[in-house]
């Protein structure tokens, strides 16, 4: 037997070693490595009692040295019998952890004979210190799971409260929920009219078109329970009797979780890992429950945010229409009291022609202008509410309705002419620039209470060539208007003029 006290301080290396690292999967390479090391094993293995628990398989050195050959035998007139190899000697050790046997710790093949009572004892004293190493690397690798999780469900609740569409809010959990559970893919179901469930969201690392609208059929075993907000966990899946879809040999451990708050079901979350792929511990399974009633709940928030500025437009619109009844039909009553005033002082005064005339002419204008203004009103009022406008009027209604924000009133705005047939790129991207930096200089004027806003693609340019003129007045401070290819006046309030070639 070895003397034990040049061993010692092998042993407190091995010791410390083990504890160097807080990954629990680097920390059971250093036992089994510090374990061969200290017993000079050719071999060593940990061999876990519950694998699934840490999702890790058994931790080895090297593979297992074969016994030696044993010697030719004599020959013989008799036919030899095959060779019976000696079994390898082993020491066998159990890891315990807060009472419980994580695993044995398994030494074969030493270099100079037989284990020995002394070589069980350090392995021993290494396999306590192991426990305690494994114990610290669960409770680290369980926060960082946990941490990890819970940074993901604020960030999928952050981005579901920014405004996203359905079909965008459910890929975002979708995604970021197959990222932190290290899956295959991340699937999103909802229920069916006819009792099933259908696959409305995938993603994964490849194409996921041939997942997405795969349905579960009703009467398959796993949609009651999915239909009644239950998990349900499935260590392989393409072999599991209860799973019925035509993907389900791609994959092997899966978790399927409800999207479920305030009772209400929204769908379910499935977590499917590749063939062969490592199951997930109890660990991934609860905080990917909790992660899925987050992420449900957050789908709420966002669904009753979006309605509230759905609800929002609808008052906007209500806005318009009464600007609308205050503006347009007041302007109207007084085009129709001047054209009736026109008609008595006709009548009874003796005015000329040319007076009539020109009464009459600027009571045309004026119906010309309100014709603008209703056209534009109702455009705005058949603008999608969650859509961002395509069309050149929708932008420029855009523009206006974000500086109105800012003055405190809504912007008048006028379309002369066919402005969507006859603008195209790059000039509408070059008024678009103008109207924003006049906008945002009438808001810095002090005094302006009105903004009013012209397009007109009827203008020609003082060349004679065909042009379309941008006006923004303002009655705010006076000011110098600048101009492409034009000009402007300041005066009793502020005009800026911008022209183009069309």
């Amino acid at each position: 037997m070895h003397d034990p006290v040049p061993r010692l301080p092998s042993l407190l290396e091995a010791v410390l070693s083990v504890g160097t690292d807080l990954e629990l999967r680097a920390t059971l390479q250093h036992i089994v490595d510090a374990a061969a090391e200290l017993t000079e094993a050719r071999y060593a293995a940990l061999d876990m009692t519950d694998p699934g628990r840490d999702g890790l398989t058994g931790i080895r050195t090297a593979e297992r040295p074969e016994p030696p050959e044993p010697p030719e035998p004599p020959e013989s007139t008799e036919s030899p019998k095959p060779p019976e190899l000696p079994e390898l000697p082993e020491l066998v050790v159990p890891i315990h952890v807060d009472d419980e046997v994580f695993g044995d710790l398994r030494l074969a093949g030493k270099r100079d004979g037989p284990f020995t009572d002394e070589d069980e004892q350090l392995v021993r004293v290494l396999a306590t210190q192991a426990g305690i190493a494994i114990g610290n690397a669960r409770l680290y690798e369980t926060a960082r799971q946990r941490e990890r999780w819970i940074e993901g469900a604020a960030a999928v609740t952050t981005a579901l409260l920014s405004g996203e569409s359905a079909a965008d809010a459910l890929m975002t959990v979708a995604e970021r929920a197959r990222r932190l559970a290290e899956a295959s893919a991340g699937v999103i179901l909802q229920p069916t009219e006819d009792g099933g469930m259908e696959i409305v969201t995938a993603s994964t690392l490849d194409d996921p078109g041939d997942i997405v609208g795969v349905v579960i059929e009703p009467g398959s075993p796993v949609l009651e329970q999915l239909l009644g907000g239950e998990p349900v966990f499935i260590d392989d899946t393409a072999t599991d009797p209860r799973m019925t879809t035509r993907v389900r040999h791609r994959f092997g451990p899966s978790m399927m979780l409800p999207l479920q708050a305030g009772g209400r079901l929204l769908g379910t979350l499935a977590l499917p890992r590749r063939r062969g792929g490592r199951p997930y511990t109890a660990v991934e399974r609860l905080l990917a429950t909790q992660f899925a009633s987050q992420a449900a709940l957050a789908l709420v928030h966002a669904e009753a945010q979006h309605s509230r500025e759905r609800l929002a437009v609808y008052e906007d619109r209500d806005r318009i229409a009464r600007d609308l009844h205050d503006l347009v039909v007041q302007r109207l009553f007084a085009t129709g009291m001047m054209l009736e005033s026109t008609q008595r002082r006709s009548a009874g005064t003796g005015d000329t022609d040319k007076d009539v005339h020109a009464m009459l002419g600027h009571a045309v204008d004026e119906l010309q202008s309100t014709v603008q203004e209703v056209r534009t009103a109702i455009f705005a009022l058949q603008q999608p509410p969650a859509d961002a406008p395509t069309t050149f009027r929708g932008k420029v209604l855009r523009e206006a309705a974000g500086a109105g924000a800012v003055l405190g009133f809504q912007p008048s705005t006028r379309f002369i002419g066919a402005v969507e047939n006859r603008l195209a790129e790059p000039v509408a991207g070059r008024l678009l620039t103008a109207l924003r930096r006049a906008l945002t200089a009438a808001s810095r004027r002090a005094g302006a209470s009105r903004v009013e806003i012209t397009v007109d693609v009827t203008a020609p340019l003082p060349d004679g060539r065909p042009g379309v003129r941008l006006t923004v007045f303002d009655d705010g401070g006076a000011g110098n208007g600048h101009a492409e290819g034009g000009g402007a006046e300041g005066g009793a309030g502020t005009t800026v003029t911008w022209q183009s070639p069309l």
